[in-house]
């Protein structure tokens, strides 16, 4: 195996959330790249033209990445709006069904 197999190597296993030498749900970067494949902090550098299909797809994974967490906060705010809704219809419910019972308990006393 090729240096630079086992950058991306490393690199795929970052992306499917299985790291080997860092923790889980470590972000993507260069020095995460560089950890998970054993090296050290830093050894991917700009300037070795070897790294450059690499730097490319880690920034690019890293641009994504923001994305998809502002889709994620897109939908979790529907979300919650959602539940907040359905939590207020149930309480009108509750408070419903709490007044039918008091009026019926009422008819129920003998006067």
């Amino acid at each position: 195996m090729k240096n630079i197999d086992i950058y991306f190597s490393a690199l795929e296993r970052l992306i499917k959330n299985v790291p080997v030498n860092v923790p889980l749900g470590t972000k993507i970067s260069y020095d995460a790249v560089s950890l998970e494949a054993g090296k050290s902090k830093g050894s991917i550098k700009k300037s070795r033209p070897i790294f450059t299909d690499l730097i490319i797809k880690i920034d690019s994974l890293k641009k994504n990445g923001k994305d998809t967490s502002l889709l994620d906060i897109k939908r979790l705010r529907l979300e919650n709006l959602e539940l907040k809704n359905q939590l207020d219809k149930s309480l009108s419910r509750e408070i419903c069904l709490i007044i039918e019972l008091q009026e019926l308990k009422k008819c129920k006393q003998p006067t």
